[in-house]
């Protein structure tokens, strides 16, 4: 790997709060972990902190002016002078997904841990339940190098505090965060045909194949509910498939005579625009085939946006539903999914009910209440490490 270091240009001034180096995925590459750092860094710099990131190199250059550099992989040097960027800050904040770094199962990222001279944060955005031994031994080796770990729901935590040999203390949970905008009222006219929602970018396990056998289910609701599925699908699924999986539901939606009710919208999105897309569902579907998933960015973001939401019972919505923010169902079971839905369509006290609840959590996944929790685990580690060297 190799990294080219760039004058940090956010570089922090007296009273201007601590400096962050970020290593991760960063836009322009097209994926969840770039998009999370994205949110996160702003959010950092909106509370008067300083940020630079290490970008993780797709071939896509970027001219943001946080970018103090960018990891390649594949050349032996880029691990000294990733850690020499990422050292020139306060504290270092790590993405950590297998695959992402150089090596086995990303296993490079250690060596840049290891070789820090300043603290730092990892968040772990994936805790496998069944990991190989190579993939449990980079964990944890990630996790021993590291001041702090951060998951994103109970659920990751347990699962990484039982699973793996790592010390407890260490692991703190913060949200995954979202934007919470302002209530819209209505959402969407009385007289308007019912939206629902899931958004994200398309590859096999998204599960909407099963949404789409659902809607056959809801022809009878009136005015009849339509289903948007937004994003364009995933460069890597286009890669190795092209758009096979799109192909496969468009012809599922014919086959359930649904296709003038089914609308696949690969337009691109920024925030805002997203933002009020999600606001005019009546219902965010996550129909995911995943069992194993304990952070989902989508199900923190249509509850931050206070809609209510029907999900398979993977790991985190389990969780962050559980008060009433919305129903869960079985894993590949459109009979089930359409049940939810018309319950959510047809109840409207449910349906009250559900959108009060998100409502009363979205606060807590806000960007700047996420970002403060940040900035709460680097204190905490700068000042174990001040005490330890006084």
């Amino acid at each position: 790997m190799s990294v080219t270091t760039l004058p940090l240009r956010s570089a922090p001034r007296p009273g201007a709060g601590r400096s962050y180096g970020v290593l991760s995925t960063f836009p322009p590459t097209a994926c969840g972990l770039a998009t999370f750092t994205a949110a996160l860094t702003d959010a950092l710099l909106a509370s008067g902190a300083a940020v630079g990131i290490v970008r993780v190199a797709d071939g896509s250059p970027s001219s943001d002016p946080r970018i103090i550099g960018e990891l390649r992989n594949g050349a032996p040097t880029s691990v000294q002078q990733a850690t020499e960027a990422l050292s020139r800050c306060d504290v270092a904040i790590v993405q950590h997904e297998y695959g992402l770094y150089g090596g086995q199962d990303g296993d490079d990222v250690v060596d840049i841990l290891r070789d820090l001279t300043v603290p730092s944060v990892v968040v772990a955005h994936t805790v496998l339940l069944e990991p190989t031994d190579h993939q449990r031994a980079v964990l944890e080796a990630v996790a021993e190098a590291a001041g702090a770990l951060v998951v994103m729901t109970e659920a990751a935590r347990h699962r990484l505090c039982s699973g793996f040999d790592i010390d407890e203390a260490k692991v703190t949970t913060i949200p995954h965060g979202a934007t919470v905008p302002a209530p819209r009222h209505p959402l969407f006219p009385p007289s308007a045909r019912p939206l629902l929602l899931s958004w994200g970018l398309l590859g096999r396990g998204k599960g909407i194949e099963w949404a789409i056998d659902a809607m056959a289910q809801l022809a009878d609701i009136e005015p009849r509910p339509r289903y948007v599925v937004a994003g364009r699908t995933h460069p890597k699924v286009v890669a190795f498939e092209g758009e096979a999986y799109r192909d496969m539901l468009i012809e599922r939606a014919w086959a359930n005579r649904v296709a003038a009710s089914v609308t696949f919208d690969a337009a691109y999105r920024d925030v805002r625009s997203l933002t009020q897309l999600i606001q005019d569902a009546a219902v965010v579907v996550l129909p995911y085939d995943s069992r194993d998933q304990v952070t989902s960015g989508v199900l923190v973001d249509a509850v931050a946006a206070g809609r209510p939401v029907v999900a398979t019972a993977f790991p985190h919505a389990v969780e962050l539903l559980s008060s009433g923010a919305g129903l869960v169902v079985p894993h590949e079971d459109p009979a089930a999914l359409g049940v939810a839905i018309r319950r959510v369509l047809t109840e409207p006290d449910l349906a009250a009910a559900m959108t009060a609840e998100a409502a009363r959590l979205a606060p807590a996944l806000g960007w700047p209440a996420v970002a403060e929790q940040y900035r709460d685990v680097a204190d905490h580690i700068l000042a174990g490490r001040d005490s330890v060297l006084a």
